[in-house]
């Protein structure tokens, strides 16, 4: 039997499917060698740098992400759908949520820095048309629901045996009415507007 050419990409395919099962602290070369069926040393010519490996993983989880939310939303109800499909990842897929989490996010010193790396720049012009509401008004309700969406979603990723999606989505619609109110209670041009 010849044996197997292991590529970079079977390396990062293995480590990615361990850090969705497992978590990234599982993403070690003696793990991921045991899930591609090969000796550690394949994986040492593509590990030098273990770092560089679990970059790859997590940009492999982001795009795993994009395409998770974009299936999974309503287009008739966007700005919701969107809040309960990162939900449902936290729930379905944690350990992923946590590396989308938890990814070390440089050069941000403000939440509206973080809000515009994290938000589509597109969000708050269609939440403004939707709700007829002016477009810093809905960057700010946009921001107030990701930040909470995102902290609620890392409670749902870490809870066992996890609290149910109802009451989360509960929370959630709860939390989106009293940011609306007060967003929409605020006067244009306010200090709390982003």
């Amino acid at each position: 039997m010849p044996k197997q050419r292991i590529t970079k990409e079977m390396v990062v395919h293995a480590a990615f499917e361990i850090a969705r099962d497992s978590g990234m602290e599982q993403v070690m070369v003696k793990t991921i060698a045991g899930k591609i069926g090969c000796s550690v040393q394949p994986i040492y010519s593509y590990c030098k740098n273990m770092e560089s490996l679990r970059q790859d993983v997590a940009s492999q989880a982001k795009r795993f992400i994009q395409e998770y939310i974009s299936s999974h939303i309503d287009k008739n109800d966007l700005f919701r759908s969107t809040g309960k499909a990162y939900l449902q990842l936290a729930e379905r897929e944690p350990h992923l949520f946590k590396i989308f989490i938890l990814h070390q996010r440089r050069g941000i010193s403000s939440l509206d820095g973080l809000y515009q790396s994290e938000a589509n720049p597109k969000a708050a012009e269609h939440i403004a048309g939707a709700l007829g509401i002016s477009v810093p008004k809905a960057r700010q309700l946009h921001m107030h629901m990701l930040i909470y969406t995102l902290g609620i979603g890392t409670v749902l990723s870490v809870t066992t045996p996890g609290v149910p999606i109802d009451e989360i989505y509960r929370q959630q619609e709860t939390a989106y009415q009293a940011f609306l109110h007060y967003t929409l209670n605020q006067k244009e041009g306010s200090p709390n507007e982003t």
